[in-house]
């Protein structure tokens, strides 16, 4: 990793899979729960239009880089590559992050490496569509 990366949320890792394992930052630590706190449930109003559920409890973003000047930076992934919202959702989480207290900036990368599968929704999303 870079060195201008302040912290780091990776839910690819399968040793870090839902666990929100965060690397040093510059941020002071009272600012930076407070910052990824925030980022979360940005993130937590966003939700699949084809699944009752939030794309962050769904398991879509697999990690948020919280870089030292605030530049917020997150993969993300989709259910399926064919998800008509593809060209769509990108946007609509810059500008929910964008909204949050604090953030300098958002870049959106999207990734199906690996690929999603309902293994990665939380209980909650699973609650949320029936299957639990």
């Amino acid at each position: 990793m870079e060195d201008v990366i302040a912290a780091t949320v990776d839910d690819t890792a399968p040793e870090t899979a839902g666990k929100g394992i965060v690397s040093a930052s510059a941020i002071p630590a009272d600012e930076l729960a407070r910052l990824t706190d925030d980022i979360v449930s940005a993130l937590k109003t966003v939700y699949d239009p084809e699944i009752p559920a939030d794309i962050y409890e769904l398991g879509l973003i697999y990690k948020i880089d919280i870089e030292d000047d605030r530049t917020v930076k997150i993969d993300m992934t989709l259910t399926a590559p064919g998800c008509p919202v593809a060209g769509e959702m990108p946007g609509w989480v810059q500008n929910a992050v964008g909204a949050v207290e604090g953030v300098s900036g958002v870049e959106v990368t999207m990734t199906f490496d690996p690929p999603w599968t309902p293994d990665r929704m939380s209980e909650e999303a699973q609650v949320a569509v029936g299957w639990y």
